[in-house]
């Protein structure tokens, strides 16, 4: 059995919670979340020890310690990427692939450095949102799309990669401009790209589900509303990762998505103006 290590900002959280269960599973038991280390105990949180103890895995005292027992590793902190690249430095110097939660980097600049130390140190690594994943995108005609609106719930901050990654998935990377176009309940972003095409991310609350409008150059449409097993599906490209070391998430798609959402933020301070992106 190939043993898989937790890093996190504090463990006991929802990704933390689930992953093990679903990765063992999906593995055919060919693969156990067995270590787990958290930097912080959060008030009104278990403790990182407290959480360890209810769901078996043992709690280790450094990341290297994690880095050394483990054969693969999943960087989690899913709420709060800022941690992202302190939680990972020892790690992306193991060679040894590892995952690390969306959203991956706070900032453009932060994500070129991440990615630039993994391929220094020759370690396999990507990051995603599970959206990605959604069997509702595979098979979809991407040849043509001419424009995109997306809708969805949560907060900025930390849902609206969920509609921004398969929007570059399906459109391409070459993202030129953002604008802030929502309120402050109800967050919105237009995204331009270099040819003209634009697509559009609407966050409306957590009774809104994630689904999306397509309209083609040649004039038809399409409607998708995300029901699909998303997760499982992740997992399963998760398990396929660790066994062949090979990330299925472009890089450049990534780096991407982190200028967007850093640019994003800052439109939001800007609204109606169209903000250029690097």
């Amino acid at each position: 059995m190939k043993k898989i290590g937790f890093i996190d900002y504090f463990l006991d959280e929802w990704h933390a919670e689930k992953y093990p269960d679903w990765i063992e599973k999906a593995s055919n038991s060919g693969m156990k979340v067995a270590y787990a280390y958290g930097k912080s105990n959060i008030e009104g949180k278990l403790s990182n020890a407290d959480w360890s103890e209810k769901k078996g895995i043992q709690l280790l005292d450094s990341i290297e310690a994690v880095v050394e027992q483990s054969d693969f590793m999943v960087v989690l902190s899913p709420d709060h990427p800022e941690y992202h690249e302190e939680l990972s430095l020892i790690p992306l110097r193991s060679g040894k692939p590892i995952y690390i939660d969306k959203t991956f980097a706070p900032s453009r600049s932060a994500a070129l450095r991440m990615f630039e130390f993994a391929e220094k140190h020759g370690t396999p690594m990507y990051s995603t949102s599970a959206l990605r994943f959604a069997s509702e995108y595979t098979g979809l005609e991407k040849q043509g799309i001419e424009s995109i609106c997306s809708l969805g719930p949560g907060q900025f901050e930390n849902y609206s990669i969920h509609q921004v990654e398969p929007i570059i998935l399906l459109m391409g990377t070459d993202v030129k401009r953002v604008m802030w176009t929502g309120t402050a309940n109800t967050p919105a972003l237009l995204i331009g790209y270099a040819d003209g095409r634009q697509a559009t991310i609407n966050l409306y609350g957590w009774e809104c589900p994630f689904s999306m409008a397509l309209h083609y150059e040649a004039g038809s449409s399409n409607f998708l509303k995300i029901e699909s097993d998303f997760f499982g599906a992740f997992i399963e490209n998760l398990i396929g990762f660790f066994e062949t070391g090979k990330p299925p998430v472009p890089q450049a798609e990534t780096i991407a998505i982190a200028t967007i959402l850093e640019f994003g933020m800052k439109a939001a301070k800007t609204p109606f103006q169209w903000l250029e992106l690097p």
